[in-house]
């Protein structure tokens, strides 16, 4: 079976299906070049002295309109030879060529002077005054020419403040040094003809590496090793690549860094219906995104189908991540997906990530395991193709009680399995909890014992992807401690 992708054959995703590419966005973020262009800039407040030196700083030659000029004006005219202060007020043909207009005036003066910028082709900015905007100035990173803009819309100053100063701490200034020698290494790049796929994979390689040693500035030796791993990969990287990549329960925090890296390098994303938003929005926004079902008992494309499509991909060189919920290695059938590359001749690898179980045990504040109360962790499915409990589990395992367990896919099993756990000699007043779109907002946990948890789980009616814990390590759990409902995480997605 052979796939074609083109654009038209991945429509925008609605909520059941996943998410659109680009969600809403308040404001479009641009990066506006004004070098050698003039600007307009009147007033003789403080906000239209330091915006004047801004745009001085980005390159434009600044025409300062202002008939009594301050301190601040005149200082920042002396460190910039490109801003020219005019002294006197602002006309309307003052604005004529301008490739922007800033006005520090009075609520009576900014109609006018919109009015008169748009006129002239200029977009202006009315300071403290959106309602008279056409755009706005963002927090600002520096590291140029690496350069970030932080925009609440208006709503938040105080939180960009706080973002940009987090982000001011994460990034070294010898980032700048990087920024500006990728600048310098595109040009070579470009004349030695690698193809887009290894440039793509050397560019990959030397963002690794600045995050790996941003303290320092970049040398030649770093440019020679970046291009012989390029060249190594070969055409390997030109026939497309295959990379399993665990999406975790649902929160986007928990997704490893190496996950992020190939969720931001991928051509194509196909993903599980139980891969949340947060986590598709870190995918590269160039990225087709294909939702292949894949949720329990629900209709889903089929593995074989899947199977074939994710190799198609790869075939025609493309870099495509299988996104899965959870982790890859825990009921994923990984294995068919992994065989069905190799046989092809693809290279295939696998990224993990946090486990539905995990990250239940950690919402619960619970270890899984307990020297002297829980000495083994097992996983298992109970649900199987039929939609029963599975054929030849092994029950002494499961009802042994210095065992700490967990169940995918239990909710409509649990009656027969707890039944059945209680025959084979567990305790029915074992703790156990069951635990609802753990890491997300949806987040809840319905915890009694292995002998009245399903009369409770049919009460609650979950919607929602479930696992389930039991075992006696579960008694120190805070649902258990606190004796009442877990709260939902406050930060999760």
């Amino acid at each position: 079976m052979h796939h074609e992708i083109d654009p038209g054959d991945v429509e925008p995703l609605d909520r059941a299906g996943a998410l659109d590419a680009i969600r809403p966005l308040a404001n479009l973020p641009v990066f506006f070049k004004l070098t050698g262009r003039r600007v307009a800039v009147a007033g003789d407040g403080e906000g239209a002295a330091w915006k004047a030196e801004l745009l001085a700083a980005a390159g434009a030659a600044v025409d300062a309109y202002c008939a009594e000029p301050g301190a601040r004006l005149i200082e920042a005219a002396e460190r910039h030879p490109s801003i020219s202060i005019v002294r006197r007020a602002w006309t309307e043909a003052d604005l004529e060529g301008a490739a922007i207009a800033v006005a520090d005036v009075e609520t009576e003066e900014a109609p006018a002077f919109r009015a008169a910028a748009r006129r002239a082709g200029a977009p202006v900015n009315i300071i403290d005054k959106p309602e008279f905007c056409d755009f706005a100035f963002g927090g600002i990173v520096n590291r140029s020419p690496l350069v970030i803009g932080i925009s609440t819309d208006g709503g938040a100053p105080v939180f960009g403040q706080a973002l940009r100063a987090r982000i001011e701490a994460l990034m070294p200034p010898a980032f700048a040094a990087w920024a500006e020698t990728a600048k310098a290494w595109r040009r070579d790049l470009a004349a030695l003809d690698l193809g887009f796929r290894r440039r793509r994979a050397f560019w990959e390689r030397f963002a690794a590496l600045a995050l790996a040693d941003a303290g320092r500035a970049p040398t030649d030796e770093d440019r020679r090793r970046l291009l012989e791993a390029t060249a190594r990969e070969g055409a390997v990287g030109e026939k497309g690549q295959i990379v399993l990549v665990g999406a975790g329960p649902g929160d986007p925090e928990l997704l490893t860094m190496k996950a992020v890296r190939a969720l931001q390098s991928a051509d194509v994303v196909l993903f599980d219906d139980l891969v949340s938003p947060g986590v598709l929005e870190m995918a590269r926004r160039e990225a087709r995104r294909i939702s292949v079902g894949k949720r329990g008992h629900l209709p889903s494309v089929g593995q074989q189908e899947l199977s074939a499509l994710m190799v198609s991909l790869a075939q025609s060189g493309k870099r495509v991540v299988r996104l899965k919920g959870g982790d890859p290695a825990i009921f994923g059938r990984s294995n068919e997906e992994i065989e069905a590359a190799r046989a092809a001749g693809i290279a295939c690898s696998i990224i993990p990530g946090v486990t539905a179980a995990l990250a239940a045990a950690a919402s619960l504040g619970v270890s899984l395991s307990e020297r002297a109360r829980a000495r083994r962790v097992q996983f298992v499915t109970a649900h199987s193709k039929e939609g029963e409990l599975p054929e030849g589990l092994e029950w002494r395992a499961l009802a042994d009680p210095d065992v700490t367990t967990g169940v995918y896919m239990g909710v409509r099993t649990l009656p027969p399995l707890a039944a059945r756990l209680i025959a084979e000699g567990l305790d029915p007043d074992t703790p156990a909890v069951m635990v609802e779109s753990v890491s997300t907002r949806r987040e809840r946990a319905i915890a009694g014992t292995i002998g009245d948890l399903a009369e409770k789980i049919a009460a609650a009616a979950p919607t929602g992807p479930c696992v389930m814990l039991y075992g006696r390590a579960l008694d120190r759990a805070d649902i258990f401690l606190a004796g009442r409902p877990l709260a939902s995480p406050e930060t999760a997605p």
